[in-house]
């Protein structure tokens, strides 16, 4: 090898490594074969278009397995009557998850306690290539195959807020509006995590497609 090709590879090898263990970036890795398949399968099927409020966007690749085929970015949810604040960038098999939580879930709650519709929902999160809770040397988040979506609160339609932060030990219609949607997440998604689990999930709803057991339909709904 050349000299000056040498000295390109060595460079670009330690720019890798600096990308893969750097602050906040550094992993074990966790990718797993069912990752794809599940992906390609909900492409194929066409199941990121429950909701026509989306976008197919390039290809996220990398650091080491963090990525996602075709990752869609999500404005609204619900049919179009709940916005996401900002957009979620989520991989297919995400998107019917957050619809049909928005539209079973969060919806119906809001018109229980509140009389009215969410209209916005603030997406604290998505993805992120990172270790979970950002502790360096961790497992590598779902956040970071696109598979995970941070909520942090809701806007009700006389905008009125609530805030997961503030709210979760709040009044008694929002709190018991969180406690709702936060329980009904376990419905549609195999992790559920939030003020009650730990700090780091102090201030937000922290939802992921992940899977569990042998046969991938364990859940844990803390």
């Amino acid at each position: 090898m050349q000299p000056v090709l040498r000295k390109f590879v060595v460079v670009l090898t330690a720019l890798m490594v600096t990308a893969c263990s750097g602050p906040g970036v550094h992993f074990v890795d966790t990718y797993a074969p069912w990752r794809k398949d599940t992906e390609l399968a909900c492409l194929r099927a066409g199941l990121s278009y429950t909701t026509a409020y989306g976008t197919m966007e390039p290809e996220l690749d990398g650091p080491k397995s963090c990525g996602s085929i075709r990752p869609v970015k999500v404005t609204h949810a619900g049919f179009g009557i709940v916005e996401m604040k900002p957009a979620a960038l989520v991989r297919c098999p995400m998107v019917p998850a957050i619809d049909d939580w928005v539209r079973l879930s969060v919806l119906p709650a809001a018109r229980r306690y509140f009389g009215q519709d969410v209209v916005a929902v603030d997406n604290y999160g998505t993805y992120s290539c990172r270790p979970r809770n950002n502790r360096r040397g961790g497992k590598l988040s779902e956040h970071g195959f696109a598979n995970a979506i941070d909520i942090s609160g809701f806007r009700l339609a006389d905008g009125t807020r609530i805030n997961v932060k503030n709210d979760w030990k709040g009044g008694s219609r929002e709190r018991e509006f969180l406690r709702a949607v936060y329980g009904d997440a376990c419905n549609h998604f195999s992790t559920t995590l939030g003020p009650d689990t730990n700090a780091a999930h102090r201030d937000h709803f922290h939802f992921d497609l992940a899977r569990y057991g042998k046969d991938g339909l364990g859940k844990v709904c803390r």
